[in-house]
């Protein structure tokens, strides 16, 4: 997944109708009960299907109803204790009440319905990996009020702001940092001066990266530092006013992808499961099948997450990337790793492409655009002509647009697999592979 969107901060709604009962008998992509009432459709958050609940509607529409759940008469067999004591508040998850299986079916018929238009007898792949304690990213918002700290993320359906004391999807050693950091921020002035914190773990280690949004004096600098010392973290600060962190290239952080090492800066673009991560690669190798006679096109191609296990098999592999400082990035992997087979290009992809990318004998493409998708650059796939495309998607609406107008073009889809990238939310990851027709 790439650049996710922030959600629109919303003021929780309150109740405007009566507690009535209703029969649940679907599930949205946000994980919402779906039920009719005298054959009005009611979306009801924290309902499940086979349900039946009283739930008191928040807001009315000529199509359908919105409605928090009150009480549930008949539950589901597949309903489970969320582990995560913050569930309920917190807008981080919104699967954690569902079996874990019962998460993916859900999701596989979601997308299943998205795809309908481009997959007939195609089955379904499935990728997945643990559950909890996945997460090795997290971005934490910082709010202080009559000097009490909130530490946590945004809550569901609100702006507000809650404080947690564990996430059961961030990897152990970020939620030991997190607790470390939480105790440290309640006993100084930092909090008052912070933007928002970013955790992170990889091959090095874990990071912790302060957002300020104003200068501090070399004295609380000092005590951080020191903090960070016997946290065992690395500190990095993002100074007011700035668009990134200036790190030392000593500094750069680093994630190993089998015998691959991967350097990026610590605001880069990253996977955040590392375990799926090198599952979603390997499946891209497996689907691409590149040989010595493919010369590849990665888009989207960020620090090389797939340009250089695809080096390692290709005659030639080009990356393109639109951020300058992430191609800088990729081309300094493709050195430290040896690669004299693979370039990086600085492009942006949502207009016409250079004619020097045309003058390549492509065969295969890879790409793996952001949530808006990549409609604005098929036309110049179109005319490359690959024999396959590899599409790995983030947003399956956007990727059913895309692929719709490449099988209009010409292309058929070969294999679909859902990569549960995210578990506990809502959120799908999906890989296509589409071959040119005869």
């Amino acid at each position: 997944m790439r650049r996710r969107t922030p959600q629109r901060r919303t003021a929780k709604p309150q109740p405007i109708g009566p507690v009535q009962s209703f029969n649940v008998d679907g599930l949205t992509h946000e994980a919402k009960g779906v039920a009719r009432l005298q054959g009005k459709v009611t979306f009801i958050e924290g309902a499940l299907p086979g349900e039946t609940v009283e739930a008191q509607v928040t807001k009315a529409g000529r199509r359908f109803d919105e409605a928090v759940l009150v009480n549930i008469i008949d539950p589901s067999a597949y309903r489970v204790d969320p582990s995560c004591q913050h569930f309920n508040v917190c807008g981080g998850c919104s699967f954690q009440h569902l079996a874990d299986e019962q998460q993916l079916s859900a999701k596989a018929n979601w997308l299943q319905g998205q795809l309908r238009n481009v997959i007939t007898t195609q089955e379904l792949e499935l990728l997945s990996d643990k559950s909890t304690s996945y997460r090795r990213r997290a971005r934490i918002a910082v709010n202080l009020k009559k000097s009490r700290i909130a530490l946590g993320f945004r809550g569901k359906a609100s702006s507000d702001i809650v404080s947690i004391d564990q996430c059961v999807v961030l990897t152990s050693n970020l939620q030991n940092t997190f607790l470390s950091l939480k105790q440290a921020l309640s006993e100084n002035d930092l909090a008052s001066e912070l933007g928002h914190v970013e955790l992170l773990e990889d091959t090095k280690g874990v990071s912790v990266l302060f957002r300020l949004t104003s200068s501090i004096s070399a004295e609380l600098e000092s005590t951080w530092e020191k903090w960070a010392e016997k946290a065992q973290v690395t500190l990095y600060w993002q100074a007011p006013k700035s668009s990134k962190a200036e790190v030392a290239p000593e500094k750069m952080r680093y994630y190993d992808l089998g015998d691959l090492r991967l350097k990026y800066h610590p605001q880069d673009f990253i996977q955040v499961n590392a375990a799926m991560n090198q599952k979603m690669v390997t499946q891209a190798m497996d689907w691409l099948s590149p040989n010595k006679h493919d010369v590849i096109l990665d888009l989207f191609c960020g620090v090389g997450n797939f340009s250089l296990p695809l080096a390692q098999h290709a005659q030639t592999v080009i990356g393109v990337e639109v951020q300058e400082t992430m191609v800088e990035a990729a081309r300094e992997n493709a050195r430290l790793n040896g690669f004299d087979n693979l370039s990086f290009v600085a492009a942006d992809l949502t207009k016409p492409v250079k004619n020097e990318l045309f003058k390549q004998n492509i065969t295969k493409v890879l790409l793996d655009p952001p949530r808006a998708g990549a409609f604005e650059f098929l036309d110049s796939i179109i005319k490359i002509g690959p024999m396959q495309i590899l599409y790995v998607s983030c947003n399956a609406s956007t990727l059913a647009r895309d692929a719709e107008y490449l099988v209009a073009k010409g292309y058929h889809v070969l294999r679909v697999g859902l990569m549960d990238m995210f578990p506990q939310t809502s959120h799908v990851e999906t890989m296509m592979l589409l071959q040119k027709k005869k």
